[in-house]
């Protein structure tokens, strides 16, 4: 179980510093004598990982186990930013999963048509938008290094400025160092939730308490940027009906549509009422 099937460019030297601090000017520009719930992307990339995952997979439980350690591990948010993404297409067998969306779905066979693959399965791992098979070895940090040691290509701030039982207001800012790929750049939003349990009473997993963190709960854009490579984006994204607002959180990331690279990504945890 766990399968189906279904130019170079000159090297860009990015000045993060000035740039960073004009992005962040903006983005407190209305926040006098308000305290707020924000962040703002660093001068490295931050890594991105994509867990496309199903409590519908035999084979998914220890991928999920291996996301949720992440930070134990020292994958903290400045480096990795995790994502666990469920797909729909194994609801069939029997269980229906409660967090699987088909745009989860949709999205993991664009990525995968883009790398001119046919094959979509689960656990998948996405790094950086790319298929990373060897997740549980020496190899992801070796690659989260190199990723890590990359001058940022875009800029992301966000602010979280209401918490609700149902629901997180969010503003984001973004604005692109490497302005050669505008057209084809990103912003995507993504609310999560940690702490996550269910009993599984059908299907491959039966019997099994699954839990989770980092599952996906409202996915929004692309949103794309504007002709002078910035963009402003202020939603209301929902969570959960029985969520717990402090487990929550929002990840912006940009990325290339058309190669599927990611030029920063950054998670904002919900801040304490």
């Amino acid at each position: 179980m766990g399968r189906q099937a279904v130019s170079r460019r000159p090297p860009f030297r990015p000045r993060p510093m000035r740039i960073a601090a004009a992005v962040l000017a903006l983005f407190l520009a209305d926040a006098a004598g308000a305290e707020r719930c924000s962040a703002l992307s660093g001068e490295r990339t931050v890594a991105l990982v994509e867990l496309y995952t199903s409590q519908g997979c035999s084979s998914c439980p220890p991928a999920d186990r291996w996301l949720s350690g992440l930070g134990a591990r020292g994958y903290v948010p400045q480096r990795v930013v995790p994502l666990s993404l469920h797909v729909d297409y194994w609801d069939y067998i029997g269980w229906k999963d409660p967090y699987a969306k088909g745009e989860f779905s949709a999205r993991q066979r664009k990525l995968t048509q883009l790398q001119r693959s046919a094959l979509v399965y689960t656990p998948q791992v996405l790094l950086q938008g790319r298929d990373f098979r060897r997740w549980g070895s020496a190899a992801f940090d070796e690659a989260v290094t190199r990723i890590n040691a990359q001058a940022a290509k875009a800029q992301i701030a966000l602010q979280i400025r209401s918490v609700g039982r149902q629901a997180l207001e969010v503003e984001a800012r973004a604005e692109l160092l490497d302005r050669t790929q505008k057209d084809d750049a990103a912003l995507y939003l993504a609310t999560y939730e940690n702490k996550l349990s269910n009993r599984v009473t059908a299907g491959e997993n039966r019997g099994r308490t699954l839990a989770h963190d980092y599952a996906v709960l409202e996915w929004e854009g692309p949103f794309a940027f504007s002709r002078d490579a910035r963009l402003l984006e202020q939603r209301v994204l929902p969570l959960l009906p029985e969520a717990v607002p402090a487990n929550s959180g929002v990840v912006g990331f940009v990325q290339n549509r058309s190669t599927t690279e990611v030029l920063q990504a950054l998670m904002l945890p919900a801040c304490p009422a």
